[in-house]
Order: C-alpha cells, then structure tokens, then sequence
C-alpha cells in the first residue's frame, strides 16, 4: 500500500536502535501504513538527539540497549528536552523489570521486539492515541505489585539503577568478573568499577561481597519468577 500525497499530513516516526536489521524491519513494517513516514534513525544516544531536533518527529521508537549508550537516558532527555515527542520503547530485555522503568522515564509504552510487526504497530497506534501501551505480562505484573507493595529494600533500590547499572548488576550476579563484564558492554574496566561503586552506594551495600550475593539473589528470583 502507497502513501498517498495531498492528503492528511504523515505521523512522522524516529528509529533509534543499534541493530541496522530492527531498524530496517521497522521501516519496512510502517512503508505498509499510509499515515506512518519514518524521517530519520540512529543508533546511539548523541546521534539520535541531534536527528530529532532537525527532524522534529512525533514518535521515536527507543531500544533501551543503544551502542554506547542508555536508551532510558535518551527517553529523559527526549521527555526534558522535546517534550512534544512521544517515546515507545522497543527492547529484548525482560519487560516484567522494564517496562515500567521506561515508563517512569517518560515513555509512552514498551514493546517486546519478540512482537510480530503487526503487534508494533499497534502500539505505536495507542500511543500516538495517547494511552500507555503495556504487553499483557507487563500489565499483569504492574497490577500485581499495586496489589502487593511491599517488597524487599534492595528489590525496590534495584528499579532505580540506570539502565547501564542495571547491566553490570546482572552480569556480576551471573557471576562474570570485572574484566568480562567490560567486554561484554564494551566498556573500559575502571568505567565497570564506577558502575560498582554507585550500585554499591544506590543499593547501601557494604562491599564486593555484599554487592555479589545481592546480584546473585536478584538474578536467581527473576529467574524463578
């Protein structure tokens, strides 16, 4: 189906995901919508700010993983910074942890890259229609811990780590050592011992001992959960 021209004017989307392939999924997914123009896309944080304010979009879809960089700090800048463009989250990650730190952050919904294009879309349709947009999991998950509230200290101290914190967390309760961890993010090893030392000051852990058993707790109950 062909966008027509002279008609109503095209709700204008932002790509921001590191993968070229997603990228070009969802360009391909919305060629197929007569109202939908994808006006621009970039893989990192600085990129992405710099494309939306010359673009001036009305929805950018974020991945929360971005090469060298936070896909969750993105969304709070967009929501500071250019307030008028909606923010959809689009991630792998687990959305029973994610999806309502994205939302805090400013998003207007999370969707599962795991959703078939034609789920995507749909969301991107109640957003732009100004509902939240929540996977059934994530809705189910919210409402559960409206019902039941309290949690364990370290449990709810977990949900305001950075999204980068929030990596190195996991991969030290999966028991990987500060050098691995760095390779695996791509990052230098005195940055992975930053990360410690505020998840550490975040989380009131006394030392690296403390701040493994609790990594490995948390990754043991989302496992189980």
């Amino acid at each position: 189906m062909k966008k027509t021209t002279g008609g109503p004017k095209s709700i204008r989307v932002f790509l921001v995901d590191d993968h070229p392939l997603v990228r070009q999924a969802l360009k391909l997914a919305m060629r197929h919508e007569q109202d939908l123009e994808v006006c621009g896309e970039a893989d990192d944080r600085e990129e992405a700010l710099r494309g939306i304010a010359l673009a001036e979009p009305d929805l950018a879809i974020v991945d929360l993983r971005l090469r060298d960089s936070d896909g969750l700090e993105l969304v709070r800048d967009l929501r500071d910074r250019h307030p008028k463009v909606i923010s959809l989250v689009l991630s792998m990650q687990d959305e029973t942890l994610t999806a309502e730190r994205a939302v805090r952050a400013g998003a207007r919904g999370y969707i599962s890259k795991r959703e078939a294009p034609s789920k995507i879309i749909e969301a991107v349709r109640k957003v732009l229609g100004g509902e939240i947009y929540w996977s059934e999991k994530a809705a189910a998950q919210v409402a559960s811990k409206i019902a039941s509230p309290s949690r364990p200290a370290n449990s709810s101290a977990v949900e305001y780590l950075s999204e980068r914190e929030l990596q190195v967390f996991e991969q030290i309760g999966l028991g990987r050592s500060t050098n691995e961890i760095a390779e695996s993010l791509h990052i230098d090893v005195s940055t992975v011992e930053t990360y410690r030392a505020r998840i550490k000051e975040k989380l009131n852990l006394k030392g690296g001992s403390e701040l493994l058993q609790t990594a490995i707790r948390w990754c043991l109950a989302r496992a189980y959960h």
